[in-house]
């Protein structure tokens, strides 16, 4: 243990603390930039400098550990004094006209740097800007990035390299034409990037962010020809109220549903209804191959981040993806094709909005094994940027339920936001089709949880199903050189992003493993009190089935609910 004395405050913690974490224990919050917790210290903006008595040179808090007797100032004037003069320099390369840019920027509402101005009191700008010209990269269908707003914090490369095992991002130039970019500056759409938007997650600036949906949105919903159907995605539900002053895990279904009908959508339908239709088609799958000697393990196919991943890294593993649709694609197919010939409307004057906590999703709208399921994704944050524009109160609004015929949902499907929540949903169901038996105990705690990866066995009658849950592409890349040792498994979920979709890449800003698991808390406390928990259950699934698609992996439901996928050379 070590004593030390932070701004007067006597203090007693393990050798190996830093100043910062040391300063966080008694409430003291020393402004940085490049510092994001769980990744590595990077110590590059120098934003945190912290006045050590007897000593002439001021240090980093965030790479400097704490020595015993050791006397920090925190706020000294000399301190002070050489963040202000340190905070210039980073904003004089940075795109800051407030006669525009501030005003368009991504992170206009939650800006991390007009934060650090206010907490240095920063009352001036000596330095006169430095334009660069940069061009912004456009070439992602998910994600944009803008270099000139760039403050080369490498908050995005660690994150990409460390927690997603990607590495798309490098470091280019000089002094204050230092930037970060692709490998050759080639642009994101062409590079190894999965469009999971975590690198949006990790920037303070608005360098990055999604590529924007809602202005076509509106032009669709002001145009009286087409009927405009949305759907949203589990995850949104206990997310979208941060957007409005909310704690995190606040559930907003009803009043989400309000708000969309309020905007002027034709039909609010639930992709829950659809990820109860993953379950029919996935879980027959997986008893398939288990059964007749199919391939496995059998990885999941709902996260388009992970499905990129696996087409970029480890493409001799596709047979082991199921050929299931995500069920935001699902959602699509269903309504061009089942809702339309039940309301008589034709096909290719409706147009289907997802709203979804994945960037990744955009790009999975586009792929043209999709055949054009769905028109446009909005993430959380866009969805919470229209309901602003329109006005609306929406935490004040009454509750409203789903359209029926696609909107109602079992507790499994509303799991699917959660890391292990789809391995979870398909178990349940899985269970009593191969038992013929009732499952009493519907949580599998196994798989619960923000661990990277999770393992479990499952007793289903006379088979012993081994099980793996997956998040996070680091994660996703360490359980594929497991298999590639030897390991073996029945069915394995991989989702793109930490904790699964309620860390998305287009959730709000900010997302940490804290928020993520105040709204993972959410979605299991809404499965629990849903009366209707298995999927196979839910009375609108049994009735497509009975409609429209004959039965779990008929020759219609593979034209309409599977795909296929691509080796991806770049």
């Amino acid at each position: 243990m070590v004593k030390i004395n932070i701004d007067g405050q006597e203090l007693e913690l393990e050798a190996g603390t830093t100043i910062l974490e040391a300063a966080n224990e008694v409430q003291v919050n020393i402004p940085t930039l490049c510092y994001l917790e769980d990744l590595s210290v990077y110590g590059g903006c120098r934003l945190c400098v912290v006045e050590i008595i007897g000593e002439e040179m001021l240090r980093p808090a965030c790479t400097t550990e704490i020595e015993d007797d050791m006397q920090i100032k925190t706020h000294s004037k000399k301190v002070r004094e050489v963040r202000r003069n340190i905070f210039e320099l980073i904003i004089s390369s940075h795109d800051i006209d407030c006669k525009l840019n501030c005003l368009t920027c991504a992170r206009s509402t939650n800006c991390e740097l007009r934060d650090v101005g206010e907490q240095i009191d920063m009352q001036e700008m000596r330095l006169d800007a430095i334009e660069r010209n940069y061009v912004d990269d456009s070439s992602s269908h998910s994600i944009v990035r803008k270099p000139n707003k760039c403050i080369a914090c490498t908050r995005c490369i660690r994150k990409c390299e460390e927690v997603q095992g990607v590495g798309i991002f490098t470091k280019a130039n000089r002094g204050p034409e230092t930037v970060i970019t692709t490998f050759k500056d080639r642009g994101m759409g062409n590079v190894d990037c999965t469009n999971c938007g975590q690198c949006i997650q990790a920037c303070p600036t608005g360098a990055l962010h999604e590529s924007y949906h809602y202005n076509s949105v509106w032009h669709f919903l002001n145009d009286s020809s087409k009927f405009v159907v949305v759907q949203t995605a589990p995850a949104v539900r206990v997310a979208l109220s941060e957007g409005f002053g909310e704690q995190p895990g606040t559930v907003a279904t009803g009043q989400m549903v309000a708000a969309l009908r309020r905007l002027g959508f034709d039909r609010v339908f639930d992709t829950n209804f659809t990820a109860d239709l993953t379950i029919m088609e996935e879980g027959h799958e997986l008893i398939d191959r288990i059964q007749n000697d199919g391939q496995l393990p059998m990885f999941t196919s709902c996260s388009p981040g992970w499905i990129k991943f696996i087409e970029h890294f480890y493409p001799e593993y596709l047979d082991n993806l199921s050929t299931c649709k995500s069920p935001q694609q699902m959602l699509g197919a269903v309504t061009k094709s089942y809702y339309a010939e039940q309301q008589g409307i034709p096909p290719e004057d409706i147009v289907v909005v997802s709203v979804m906590p994945c960037t990744a999703k955009k790009f999975e709208s586009v792929r043209p094994e999709m055949d054009k399921d769905v028109d446009f994704v909005l993430t959380t944050r866009e969805l919470i940027r229209m309901i602003k524009e329109f006005s609306l109160d929406m935490m004040n609004l009454a509750e409203e339920p789903y359209d029926k015929l696609m909107g109602t949902s079992s507790g499994a499907a509303d799991i699917f936001g959660a890391s292990g929540g789809v391995m979870e949903a398909a178990l349940r169901t899985a269970y009593e089709v191969i038992t013929e038996e009732e499952l009493e105990n519907l949580d599998f705690t196994a798989v619960r949880g923000t661990n990277g990866i999770k393992e479990a066995e499952v007793e289903i009658g006379d088979l012993t199903l081994k099980a793996a849950v997956v998040s996070g592409l680091g994660n996703a890349k360490e359980l594929m050189e497991r298999i590639e040792a030897g390991a073996e498994y029945h069915f394995v979920e991989i989702m793109a992003c930490p904790g699964g979709c309620a860390g998305g890449g287009g959730q709000p800003i900010p997302t940490n493993q804290e928020i993520v698991e105040q709204r993972l808390n959410s979605l299991y406390e809404i499965d629990k009190h849903k009366s209707l928990r298995k999927s196979h259950q839910n009375p609108e699934i049994k009735q497509i089935y009975a409609e429209y698609l004959g039965e779990p992996g008929s020759e219609k439901a593979h034209e309409l609910l599977h795909t296929s996928y691509v080796v991806r050379n770049i």
